[in-house]
């Protein structure tokens, strides 16, 4: 009986028993070679070929690549627009902007660090490594709830990014786009339907293709921004160095808060605008060839690039003050003031580039994978980029003429915010109880005996601790009080979380200490 009880605590506790293979006994941060990622038991409602672990020797990223999932995710409109506006909104000086936005890159490193640490030992997506802390199928609840969020904002990403090609057909045929029909012309549903077609080539063209387009996308719109700074530059003259000079100041910003609140805003603000990635970042990480290169990579995109890019931001906006005579933080109504043929082109090839970018980065790789966890003898990467894409056409569609007018922001941003618990208890499951440790094989096993079935698939212990952590997150999207906390929540959600859980799988592991005792 005693031997039995030992033996079944040891299950429920993820250690190692007398049958546990032995893939968790690599040396820290070493990726598994393909003989050890070979996965011998097969239940099909668990494995498919796409969720199965990558072996070293697979594994073709590095830095680079690491670094452009970083760059593209930065790109954005709204990520030029945002790193534009914190100069002007806080009061703050410059320095202490710069010190803010970099101080949340080193954040946003140090959790993506963690959260891609075992995907790049293991080699598994994000909704494979959800089994470890909520069970094999357990890990269906997150997969699927960022799996929604991803695909309501791959439909809005999609029409921002048609945006861009309508400005560039306009512009080339002289045409206002003639009649609307659902709050588009017909130069925006072409425009639409090119990029939603696009997207799906690139999808159904597989990881790899993907990986191009980050390559070629990334460096490519660096260089025209680069340019455009240059341009606004020479055309500011010396008057530029008078306006970054008066930004630099903090002057004229309406903030009334105290200059460490405004700092703490801005951290909060930024670690925010990464959260969506940070949970899946393993979807990424797996494919890279080691540990060195995922941090290297993690480095030069997050806290450097987000410096960089926030510079180039300050200058052309400073510019636009000294050519134009007012503030302009959003590129687009850049180039319509400068009214200039060969620079809306640029543009226009800059934006789609850039939105697709961030489309392929926060919300197509997450829920193709998310979709393929739910029925993996049905769903693969491929179907599951295809039903996100046909499930999100008619939210992009109907962008203008329905969805923003309907006021579901709320519940996209609590689905969202219910995201940062399940974080924490991942990581907290991983490196504090299971003592970064995994067993693939049961990782694939619907067996009762498995080490992460726990109860009919399920992990009680982190259900428990989610709901609480996800009062507060919920919360925080709709009670005012809380929403001053700005990104802030998301980071108090999974601290609360990551502790929950702790403390649950501690008295658990007591009670059954005592338990074999007596």
């Amino acid at each position: 009986m005693l031997e039995s009880a030992i033996h079944n605590n040891r299950l429920k506790l993820g250690k190692k028993s007398d049958t546990t293979t032995n893939t968790g006994t690599l040396e820290e941060g070493c990726p598994m070679s393909g003989l050890e990622t070979e996965i011998k038991t097969r239940d099909p409602r668990l494995y498919n070929d796409d969720l199965a672990p990558i072996p070293s020797d697979k594994r073709s990223w590095g830095w680079f690549e690491i670094f452009n999932v970083w760059s593209n995710d930065v790109q954005s409109l709204f990520g030029y627009s945002l790193a534009a506006s914190l100069f002007l909104t806080y009061g703050l000086s410059g320095w202490a902007v710069f010190a803010a936005i970099i101080l949340a890159g080193f954040i946003v490193m140090l959790l993506v660090n963690l959260s891609g640490r075992p995907s790049v030992k293991y080699g598994i997506p994000y909704p494979v490594f959800a089994r470890v802390s909520m069970g094999v199928f357990g890990a269906n609840f997150p997969a699927l709830i960022r799996g929604i969020v991803a695909i309501f904002w791959y439909g809005a990403q999609t029409y921002f990014a048609s945006t861009a090609v309508a400005l560039l057909l306009a512009t080339l045929t002289g045409s206002n786009g003639g009649a609307t029909f659902l709050g588009l012309t017909a130069i925006g549903w072409i425009s639409y339907l090119f990029v939603w077609c696009f997207q799906m080539f690139l999808f159904w063209r597989g990881i790899e293709w993907i990986r191009r387009f980050l390559n070629w996308a990334g460096p490519l719109v660096y260089v025209v921004m680069v340019g455009l700074m240059i341009v606004v530059w020479i055309k500011a003259g010396g008057s530029l160095l008078s306006e970054i000079g008066n930004i630099f100041s903090g002057t004229g910003a309406d903030y009334h808060g105290s200059a460490f609140t405004a700092f703490v805003a801005i951290v909060g603000t930024m670690v925010a605008y990464f959260a969506a990635v940070v949970i899946n970042f393993g979807d990424f990480g797996r494919f890279v060839k080691d540990e060195k290169e995922m941090k290297k990579g993690n480095l030069i995109g997050l806290p450097l690039n987000i410096a960089f890019f926030s510079f180039i931001a300050l200058i052309v906006t400073a510019g636009t003050v000294a050519i134009f005579g007012e503030q302009l933080t959003n590129p687009t109504d850049i180039v319509a003031k400068v009214d200039s043929f060969p620079l809306t082109i640029v543009a226009a090839i800059t934006f789609f580039m850039a939105t697709i970018g961030i489309n392929l980065v926060a919300n197509f790789v997450p829920p193709a994978y998310d979709l393929a966890n739910l029925f993996p003898s049905k769903i693969d990467f491929r179907i599951g980029g295809m039903i996100t894409a046909l499930i999100a056409f008619p939210i992009g569609a109907l962008w203008v003429a329905v969805i923003s007018q309907l006021g579901i922001f709320g519940f996209v941003n609590t689905l969202g915010a219910v995201l940062a618990p399940m974080y924490g208890i991942m990581i907290s499951d991983y490196y504090l109880v299971k003592k970064q440790e995994l067993d693939t094989q049961d990782l694939f096993s619907g067996e009762p005996g498995g080490k992460y079935y726990y109860d009919g698939g399920w992990n009680k212990k982190a259900l428990f601790a989610f709901f609480p952590a996800a009062l507060f997150s919920v919360a925080s999207v709709w009670m005012p009080l809380l929403q001053e906390l700005s990104g802030y929540a998301w980071i108090i959600g999974a601290a609360l979380g990551a502790v929950f859980y702790y403390l649950f799988a501690c008295r658990n592991e007591a009670a059954a200490t005592g338990a074999m005792r007596g």
